[in-house]
């Protein structure tokens, strides 16, 4: 998995986003799991964490009000970074700022009953988009995982459970694989399972267990001659041409791939002129397709257009494969625990989703342990879904708050069970493994 160095040697890269969250959520059956959910397991415990979720409630919004208000890009989450971390010691976690030497990533911990117990993983997203602050939500997500570790911390003193929360707080997912980059360098070591959540267009009080697609990104540099384009033409190699023939030919693959498949690019240049053969061209892809198996297959395609391009112009060409994100496995005894706390336990709707046609670098979370990512809907203006101006407005709704904080408290009691149910997470770890 490439760092984000790579990604950094093009001055536009810092504005080039990907979409990160859930498709729009549909109303519908919920998901089927292996198991069936009769009981809400522990009432009690859930009793416990709603009441803390409430007793943080105020505090809660008024974080993701401040985080909302103060947007910042991948890997500038320094306000976020500095606020977050504050309000985790306030409450009791040991805390490690700058994270395995990421400016912004930070860890909190807690542990009762020390040397004994699980370790449950949980993420707070932080970034926001340029242009258009949080039009992905993170700010709910940040709260969300905050107010999912802090219950959890509670459920653990008062029902004795032996145990440790880990919070993260993960950089850079609108385009820099932050979670991949924690990943390789050991950010999820130790974890038996990960959670987190994220918000999107749906039906009012709803969540929904989808996947997305797996990802990868592609740099393309092409190396020409300049000239001048009406005196000595003949003399240049265009690598503009290079660029446009790529694009073209990419652009009529499309008609032999499937319909599940994406493939979408951009074509960047400094200081170009109508008088002057362009001697540079650079490009930024990404292929998506519901598996990482499928997203190699489909990249060998659009290299081999790439290199085409090359040898029609003359160019030279540079390509440099960027970051994977894999496909969301969701895991499934997670996600009835989930769906049984959601639905029985706080009476959201369950919903069902179409294709995935989203990415998130959670997918490689779900490929290093057991983890569950659910979406939940918020409410908003039509065509206002993620990555728009409307949006960000509906992140600092009252209402967006309130189904995030009923989302924590599901997501706090199925984290908890982990730590609790030896029974559950053997059936927690068996399917991840029969998924590998």
């Amino acid at each position: 998995m490439q760092s984000q160095e790579d990604d950094q040697q093009f001055d536009c890269a810092h504005i080039d986003m990907r979409p990160c969250c859930q498709e729009i959520l549909k109303m519908g059956r919920p998901p089927s799991y292996e198991h069936d959910v009769q009981t809400l397991w522990r009432p009690e415990v859930l009793d416990t964490i709603k009441k803390a979720v409430d007793g943080l409630s105020d505090e809660l919004r008024e974080l993701s009000l401040k985080i909302h208000d103060h947007p910042e890009i991948m890997f500038e989450e320094k306000f976020a970074h500095d606020t977050l971390t504050a309000f985790m010691e306030k409450h009791g976690f040991e805390v490690t700022r700058h994270y395995l030497g990421m400016e912004t990533a930070w860890r909190a911990s807690f542990t009762h009953s020390k040397g004994h117990g699980r370790v449950i993983g949980v993420n707070s997203e932080m970034d926001a988009l340029p242009g258009i602050g949080h039009a992905c939500g993170h700010n709910l997500i940040a709260v969300a995982g905050v107010g999912t570790a802090i219950a959890i911390k509670v459920a653990l003193k008062k029902h004795n459970i032996p145990g440790t929360v880990v919070l993260l707080g993960t950089p850079a997912e609108e385009g820099g694989n932050g979670k991949g980059i924690l990943i390789e360098k050991g950010g999820y070591d130790g974890m038996h399972a990960c959670i987190m959540c994220h918000p999107s267009v749906g039906p009012k009080n709803s969540t929904v267990l989808g996947t997305t697609l797996a990802l990868t990104s592609i740099n393309v540099e092409y190396t020409g001659h300049t000239a001048h384009a009406a005196a000595a033409p003949w003399e240049g190699r265009n690598a503009l041409d290079a660029a446009f023939l790529a694009y073209s030919s990419v652009s009529m693959l499309r008609q032999q791939i499937k319909p599940t498949h994406r493939v979408h690019g951009v074509v960047y240049g400094d200081n170009w002129a109508a008088n002057i053969i362009p001697d540079k061209s650079r490009m930024r892809w990404y292929i998506r397709a519901p598996t990482w198996n499928e997203v190699q297959e489909l990249r060998a395609r659009v290299l081999k257009c790439f290199e085409a391009a090359a040898k029609a112009s003359a160019c030279e060409l540079k390509i440099e494969l960027g970051d994977v994100n894999y496909e969301l496995r969701q895991n499934p005894v997670l996600g009835e625990n989930f769906v049984s706390a959601a639905g029985e336990g706080l009476g959201m709707e369950i919903g069902t989703v179409g294709e995935p046609r989203a990415s998130t670098d959670f997918g490689n979370v779900t490929y290093f342990c057991p983890a569950l990512h659910p979406g939940y809907g918020i409410p908003t203006v039509p065509d206002g879904g993620n990555h728009t101006p409307a949006f960000t407005k509906a992140a600092a709704s009252i209402e967006a708050h309130k189904v995030t904080m009923s989302v924590t408290k599901a997501l706090a009691h199925t984290g908890i069970r982990v730590l609790d149910d030896d029974d559950f997470y053997k059936e927690v770890k068996d399917s991840f493994t029969a998924s590998q």
